[in-house]
């Protein structure tokens, strides 16, 4: 047995799922659907404020038409743990920063019960720009923002990825599975060997408040996966 069928096997009997977190030439060979402009794959941005301007300026799909402006993504750019949501909303689009409102409040709450704030962790979201009236993200739109976020992840190097809502976990792990069926397991982006955690967003519990208790169950987890993850 090679190394990587014993390390694929030693992954599934601790019931852990391995996903690989694909670049946008994978992901259009896979899905022809997904072809946008070949902008999608030009060079990777050298370093952090390269790649906050290349995303300023960016024309790959018709959301730039539309939006006020580009949600880049806020925090500490060193951080260990990264937050990754949808897509910014109509408030994010005005002020440039991803969850806030109502929302982002809850957020803020999620991360305090981790003794964490906005200034220790990384919050971005798989969309740079507002789709109009908040509607779900495209497959197309999703494709098109991917090199930006995988750049994202690898400047910032985190220890651990929590994908807040059920658009967010399925566009970064490439499935279409329920968050019902993501949470309460760890998940690994295999090109990066991150462990990911999945929970649901906050815009959810406004609207279903008896669901707090299971994203405390998945925060108490992550907490866990990051503990295991700098032994």
């Amino acid at each position: 047995m090679s190394a990587e069928a014993r390390r694929r096997a030693y992954l599934d009997a601790l019931q852990i799922d391995v996903y690989t977190l694909k670049g946008a030439e994978a992901e259009t060979a896979a899905n022809p659907v997904h072809e946008t402009d070949s902008s999608i794959q030009a060079e990777p941005a050298s370093d952090w404020g390269s790649l906050r301007q290349t995303v300023a300026d960016c024309t790959r799909c018709s959301l730039h038409q539309t939006r006020t402006q580009t949600v880049f993504g806020v925090g500490n750019a060193a951080a260990d743990w990264m937050f990754v949501g949808e897509a910014p909303g109509q408030e994010e689009d005005r002020r440039g920063e991803p969850f806030v409102g109502r929302a982002g409040k809850l957020l803020d709450e999620m991360l305090l019960s981790l003794g964490l704030d906005r200034g220790s962790v990384f919050i971005a979201n798989i969309l740079k720009c507002r789709p109009p009236n908040n509607r779900d993200p495209s497959a197309d739109e999703a494709a098109s923002c991917r090199s930006y976020l995988e750049q994202q992840i690898d400047f910032v190097a985190p220890k651990i990825i929590i994908a807040v809502g059920r658009i967010a976990a399925q566009h970064l792990l490439n499935t279409d599975a329920p968050v019902g069926k993501m949470r309460g397991k760890k998940h690994v982006l295999e090109e990066r060997q991150l462990p990911v955690v999945v929970t649901y967003h906050p815009a959810y519990l406004l609207r279903s408040p008896t669901q707090k208790r299971k994203v405390w169950q998945d925060l108490l987890m992550a907490r866990q996966v990051m503990r295991e993850s700098i032994q």
